[in-house]
């Protein structure tokens, strides 16, 4: 499995993080404009730093212009997160986890939430945010948990319905309507955790601290 990591211009973890997720096998690291902004601060270097070049600041561009690889696009029917999800798509990168995708702006990331759905039939997008991480899911699957473990689900529509076992509030063919129901902060009881979504995708965020302390990070 290839798999990479999307650096945006929000809010970002610390450099223990990305030594983490380097550990996990995300070896390549992709700004999306601004982001090289933090990867210079953090001490990182970028193999591709992608976007129109609005945000990212002088010292970084010069720091990064011989390191890196530059790519300039100034089309405006996509953000620059989705431009570097789509340059990984077309290098064969087939997992993602997107950082600094979330912050201090809603509408960005709402936005982003959108491109991990949105995308979702071309490369598997993660995004992590603090201890949170959020995966777009569907069809059948069994998480390895923790007993005591918080998992929250969210869908998006009447016409996706999910059943759970394993939850010690478990849902049994519900659909789980943006607005109208969620399962935030439902509960593992065991080892396992079994999902079945049905006729769409819905979100499942867990602990991202707990899931790598406990070796379970494979989720």
């Amino acid at each position: 499995m290839k798999k990479c990591i999307i650096l945006g211009n929000g809010e970002a973890p610390s450099k223990k993080v990305f030594e983490i997720l380097k550990s996990s096998g995300y070896s390549t690291l992709f700004c999306a404009d601004g982001g090289a902004n933090t990867a210079l601060r953090l001490g990182l270097i970028p193999e591709f730093i992608i976007g129109d070049f609005d945000s990212i600041k002088p010292d970084a561009l010069s720091s990064f212009k011989l390191k890196s690889r530059l790519i300039k696009l100034t089309r405006q029917n996509d953000t620059d997160i989705e431009k570097c999800i789509k340059h990984a798509y077309r290098r064969k990168y087939d997992r993602v986890i997107l950082v600094g995708a979330t912050g201090d702006r809603l509408d960005h990331s709402f936005c982003n939430l959108g491109v991990a759905l949105k995308y979702f039939d071309k490369i598997r997008i993660e995004i992590l945010h603090k201890e949170s991480i959020l995966r777009v899911m569907t069809g059948e699957s069994i998480l390895q948990t923790l007993p005591g473990e918080t998992i929250s689900i969210y869908g998006f529509d009447e016409k996706t319905k999910i059943v759970t076992k394993g939850l010690k509030y478990n849902l049994k063919g519900q659909s789980l309507p943006f607005g109208k129901r969620e399962s935030t902060s439902n509960i593992a009881l065991g080892a396992a955790v079994k999902l079945k979504i049905m006729h769409g995708k819905m979100f499942v965020i867990r602990n991202f601290k707990l899931l790598v302390d406990n070796d379970l990070f494979s989720f």
